[in-house]
């Protein structure tokens, strides 16, 4: 499937987002009742649904899977084999996947009337990012150590950024993010 082909199957889902929603909604499932963790479980089905939706227009092969720990509802979609299908909707940099995960945040508010913290990974694509993330925060570190001077790295997610801000204070460093929008970056010093 084709990277255009992709994006209009993506389109295509996010119109019928609504339509997804309000049938998850009028099924006579609770709208953000019950404890945290049926209210979770809920937002899991919701997500996994919309997912599987998105997935089936797009004719992409995928297993969702969910999870629900620290509070939050963690969704991955992997293939067995590696599908190209799949890697288009990871995208340059991770861009393709944190729209997607907006979007079905958005499917779970229009279903419960709840906002959604949950987090969608593909193909292992933020566990993998993951490490890098925490290799970016030891070279910060390090550099810190050896210059006294703060660092600044390059602009990411908010997801990112709390990654690499417990990892700088895993190491003993304090870590603070500046900037607006797109540009938001952290800074890393050793005060």
């Amino acid at each position: 499937m084709s990277v255009e082909s992709t994006e209009e199957a993506t389109a295509a889902a996010a119109a019928g987002l609504a339509d997804a929603a309000d049938e998850t909604y009028e099924s006579g499932a609770p709208a953000g009742k019950g404890s945290s963790v049926s209210r979770l479980e809920e937002e899991g089905d919701v997500a996994a649904d919309y997912l599987e939706e998105l997935l089936d227009i797009a004719d992409i092969d995928g297993d969702i899977d969910i999870e629900i720990r620290n509070g939050r509802t963690y969704i991955s979609i992997a293939a067995e084999d590696n599908s190209e299908g799949l890697e288009s909707l990871v995208g340059r940099d991770g861009e393709v996947l944190e729209a997607l995960q907006e979007l079905t945040r958005l499917s779970v508010l229009s279903a419960t009337e709840n906002r959604s913290r949950l987090v969608l990974d593909i193909n292992g694509y933020r566990k993998e990012r993951a490490g890098d993330l925490q290799q970016i925060a030891e070279d910060a570190v390090a550099k810190v150590k050896e210059t006294g001077a703060p660092v600044a790295l390059e602009p990411m997610s908010a997801y990112e950024r709390k990654i690499v801000h417990d990892a700088v204070a895993d190491l003993g460093f304090v870590s603070e993010s500046e900037g607006e929008g797109a540009g938001r970056h952290i800074v890393v010093s050793n005060d």
